[in-house]
């Protein structure tokens, strides 16, 4: 079947870390099934010199670092930009290079205009990389597909929704709508014993509003492995062979979960199948 509703698609990577990058040749796999458009977008990093009193050697050393990467990048989106025109696909391609700061920022509002946002996974929760990715999760109100580089081919065959019957996670199910339309098979899961859930709406519930839309969907409860509903998940995806896993994000307070860990976390620092994040 071909995903429906998916038209725009923003595909973010860092040609000076990732070329070829898995989460580039995904969503021009995606951006080929739904027919869609694909908006290249290469986030180079620019360099600063903060001190005040720098030489101009220095700051001509950061200058010709700043240009060597900027041209880079244009050359790596320019190659994906043809190579994607050259499957067919209808492409846009775009350089990005500012401070940190700005990049992030540039990137989410990039990002809220697009029906998906596609990124390479992250497993370090202190790395650049990783602010790149969260910062448009929480500020760019679409969902995010984060994407293992074990993984460079789109499929959604069999898709697990992770079901806590919390507001975020009913963001994520709607947000994820076209892909579990396409789906042969949706496993709605619920993790029991991570945390209390009785004043929640149990997957039963949400089965015949997702199967009124068309989604062939069945229900199921799984106590948590040892607590631990991430490695639950994991496990869980893997014994499906399972394409895509959805999920409402960070329940509690960032600064909580950077601390403690929780459920996110531990799926962004390792996660077998595509990732689909709403917030």
């Amino acid at each position: 079947m071909t995903v429906q509703d998916i038209k725009n698609i923003l595909i973010g990577f860092s040609p000076e870390q990732e070329m070829p990058s898995h989460a580039l040749r995904y969503g021009l796999s995606l951006a080929r099934q739904a027919e869609a458009h694909a908006s290249i977008c290469a986030l180079s990093l620019e360099m600063t010199l903060t001190h005040a009193f720098v030489s101009s050697v220095a700051a001509g050393l950061v200058a010709d670092e700043n240009r060597r990467l900027r041209e880079a990048a244009h050359a790596a989106a320019e190659q994906v930009r043809q190579d994607a025109l050259a499957q067919g696909l209808s492409c846009s391609a775009e350089v990005v290079q500012e401070h940190y700061s700005i990049l992030t920022i540039s990137f989410t509002k990039r990002a809220r205009i697009h029906d998906v946002t596609i990124f390479g996974a992250e497993p370090d929760a202190l790395s650049l990389r990783r602010g790149l990715l969260e910062e448009p999760l929480f500020n760019g109100g679409r969902p995010l597909l984060v994407i293992p580089q074990s993984i460079d081919t789109f499929r959604a065959r069999t898709i697990i929704v992770a079901w806590d019957g919390s507001a975020k996670a009913a963001r994520a199910v709607n947000d994820a709508l076209p892909f579990l339309k396409t789906a042969e098979h949706v496993e709605i899961l619920g993790v029991l014993g991570e945390k209390d859930i009785s004043r929640s709406v149990h997957g039963a519930e949400l089965a015949p509003h997702l199967s009124r839309h068309g989604v062939n969907c069945t229900v199921k409860d799984l106590v948590a492995s040892n607590g631990d509903a991430a490695e639950t998940l994991r496990s869980q995806a893997l014994l499906l062979k399972a394409d895509m896993l959805v999920m409402g994000s960070f329940v509690h307070s960032r600064l909580r979960q950077l601390v403690l860990g929780g459920v996110t976390q531990s799926m962004l620092k390792n996660c077998p199948v595509p990732l689909l994040l709403s917030y």
